[in-house]
């Protein structure tokens, strides 16, 4: 490699990675300022709306999630139009303590096409921007362990904390209908626009044989293959990895991976990407579906050792975007917690 390519990437991984040194000192701030949010949101409350917020850590609940409207999906919780206007805005409070402001605008942006969805459609779903519901799983604490989750139509956030550290930040799922709006006053607007223009980008800059083994098929499936599974494996076809790629397809790759990683706080978007960088970023692989040109159907993921993003646009002729981010190991603080657990059981047995 060049000396000026290994700089392009030092610039990359500087740009990317602003917070990885004390990634867990920063995390931990991240867990401190949701308890406190969340400790907040919770005295704000009636008891009938905190028993209806409030479920046990270890109940079943914590492992469900859905992307589709309420009417499909039973969801627990309490939904913003349940809470008085001060209360609003705490629970929005807590959730800006776990996404960076371009991730809560992104959040904020598609929980209000509901309205617009409701303006277009004939009255199928009610498309309500105040169903979202947040949920708690145990209480926010400094020392033990628990989690909040906000869901409903195309958005759905999970953060598990255990012993003031943020363990898990994921499923992480945000969609768009339409993807870009047809007509009217807001003609033109991608919320998700990034998702799909930089992993475009990247596709572009591949030459044709690289493309031949990054697109394993001319047809997109019509939704992220994973779907609502509640633990996920690797995929196949994995694509072309970055250790196939020139230096300045690397750069276009970890671009790509930023912008899903910087919709996060940025304390757990740096802990993201230790996690990638740590288990080695040859290992990463681009995958494509579909048509290239824009406005055809297209899919593609990009999977690593430990995690994997999946992005579809193939539903509404290609304007309707599904994207997730999954961690293999990670998701909801599953394995996590239990490797936390058999720790704290170690050192009680050995202490030193």
């Amino acid at each position: 490699m060049s000396k000026s390519a290994s700089r392009r990437l030092v610039l990359v991984f500087a740009l990317l990675c602003p917070l990885v040194l004390g990634v867990m000192a920063s995390t931990q701030r991240s867990a401190s300022a949701m308890a406190a949010a969340g400790s907040r949101f919770l005295a704000a409350l009636s008891p009938d709306q905190r028993q209806q917020v409030s479920l046990p850590f270890d109940s079943d609940e914590r492992f469900r999630f859905n992307y589709i409207p309420d009417e499909q999906f039973a969801r627990q919780g309490l939904p913003l139009k349940a809470m008085t206007e001060p209360q609003r805005q705490l629970a929005h409070d807590l959730l800006r303590t776990g996404l960076s402001q371009r991730g809560y605008m992104t959040v904020s942006a598609i929980i209000q096409l509901e309205t617009l969805l409701r303006a277009l459609e004939s009255g199928q779903f009610a498309r309500d921007p105040d169903a979202y519901r947040f949920s708690m799983f145990g209480t926010p604490s400094t020392t033990d362990a628990w989690g909040w989750r906000v869901e409903g139509h195309h958005v759905s956030l999970h953060f598990t904390i255990v012993k003031g550290t943020v363990v898990a930040s994921s499923p992480t799922f945000a969609g768009t209908n339409p993807a870009e709006i047809q007509q009217g006053p807001r003609k033109g607007e991608r919320i998700l626009a990034p998702q799909e223009d930089a992993a475009r980008a990247l596709l572009m800059a591949l030459d044709a044989r690289q493309r031949s083994t990054a697109v394993f098929n001319d047809v997109a499936p019509n939704d992220i293959v994973t779907r609502n599974a509640a633990k996920v494996d690797a995929l196949s076809p994995t694509g072309i990895k970055a250790a196939a790629m020139t230096p300045q397809q690397r750069e276009l790759l970890m671009q790509l991976i930023a912008v899903y990683t910087s919709m996060m706080a940025d304390d757990i978007s740096a802990d993201r990407l230790a996690k990638l960088r740590a288990a080695g970023l040859d290992n990463i692989a681009f995958a494509w579906a579909g048509g290239i040109e824009r406005g055809n159907k297209h899919y593609y993921r990009i999977q690593g050792p430990t995690f994997l993003v999946e992005y579809d646009n193939s539903q509404n002729d290609a304007n309707h975007v599904h994207s997730i981010w999954r961690d293999f190991d990670g998701d909801f603080g599953r394995d996590l917690l239990r490797e936390h657990v058999e720790t704290a059981a170690h050192k009680m047995a050995h202490p030193e």
